[in-house]
């Protein structure tokens, strides 16, 4: 099956180029409530599976015994900017596991915008391992390991504890082995795991509702949605599609991308999970299908219209700052989900 073209990419009125994706929308029981293309396809989720990821670290425990607060929750469930607030939220969350970012294994980058660039070059500083993206995440896994016991050293390994507490909890949320799938690397270093949409789209519509959960783990899932809508900006940061969007839909909605041009979503008040990926892993196509998807799944006031209309249709300029062109969804594509959501 081939994925339809589900965003385009205008240069003044022309098509200039088309994004071809996939869309699972599907309930906490497992029913498909729509689908566009082979939904069944496994896909790496990448950074998208970070909520599910850090359900060990509320179900053992570990964030009550490090007092980890709402706000740090929300960041071991982020792919953050590397802003300040981020780097000290992440460092203080090792230091409550009394470590600090000589632990962390995720690796070093810049921050991901200019300004934060900026700041660390006037300070004459490098940046280090937590102004990566995944700098909460990992001080998630190290709280983990810290609380259960075992080795810090390693905890990236498919084999340790923690990663196999992270693998579990990932299974027993889409309601599959991940044993004979197809197992990479991502980014960070930690494993990551291919598995099929509306698998993915599954769990995240139980992960919004704790429908079919035993109370352990809906307690988990409700402290984590309501830890990352309550304080968007540490899931991501300034001028990104996910902080802004659960910040302007204000509970309504949990989004979270992924790497490669996957992202998903829980939306409790429909009792639907969403999960997507644009073929050809490009993110600007991917905001769109999401933006799309959401104006099709939940009836928006004004204000959230207003706040969703950048991402639906984000304008091209060029160096000079002319308007030269326009990303829209085909809204053919995506206009038969409205009807079929109820």
């Amino acid at each position: 099956m081939e994925n339809p073209v589900l965003v385009e990419v205008l240069r003044g009125t022309a098509v200039e180029s088309r994004h071809r994706g996939t869309v699972a929308v599907v309930d906490a029981a497992g029913k498909t409530i729509t689908a566009i293309g082979d939904v069944s396809r496994p896909v790496f989720p990448r950074s998208a599976v970070k909520a599910l990821q850090a359900l060990p670290l509320v179900e053992s425990g570990a964030a009550d015994a490090l007092d980890l607060s709402p706000a740090e929750l929300a960041l071991a469930c982020s792919s953050h900017n590397g802003e300040e607030v981020h780097v000290n939220s992440a460092r203080v969350m090792l230091v409550k596991a009394g470590l600090d970012e000589e632990a962390l294994e995720c690796g070093t980058h810049w921050p991901k915008r200019m300004q934060d660039v900026a700041q660390l070059h006037r300070a004459d500083v490098c940046p280090c391992a937590l102004h990566n993206n995944c700098s909460g995440k990992h001080a998630g896994f190290l709280g983990l390991a810290r609380t259960l016991g075992v080795a810090t050293r390693g905890y990236i390994e498919p084999d340790h504890p923690v990663q196999m507490e992270a693998r579990a909890a990932m299974e027993g949320m889409i309601g599959m082995s991940l044993s004979d799938m197809a197992r990479g690397t991502d980014g960070c270093s930690i494993p990551t795991y291919a598995m099929p949409l509306d698998r993915l789209a599954q769990g995240f519509a139980c992960f919004g509702t704790g429908e079919g959960l035993d109370p352990i783990r809906a307690d988990a899932t409700a402290r984590l949605y309501d830890a990352c809508v309550e304080n968007p900006f540490m899931v991501a940061g300034t001028g990104r599609f996910c902080s802004q969007v659960m910040g302007a839909l204000a509970g309504r909605v949990f989004v979270k991308t992924g790497a490669e041009g996957v992202f998903i979503a829980s939306i409790p008040e429909k009792g639907l999970g969403v999960a997507l990926k644009c073929e050809d892993g490009a993110t600007r196509a991917s905001e769109t299908m999401m933006a799309a998807v959401i104006e099709a799944l939940i009836e928006l006031d004004e204000d959230e219209s207003k706040a969703l209309a950048p991402w639906l249709k984000p304008r091209l300029e060029n160096w000079n700052g002319i308007h030269v062109g326009d990303v829209r969804p085909v809204r053919e594509a995506f206009q038969g989900m409205r009807r079929a959501a109820g």
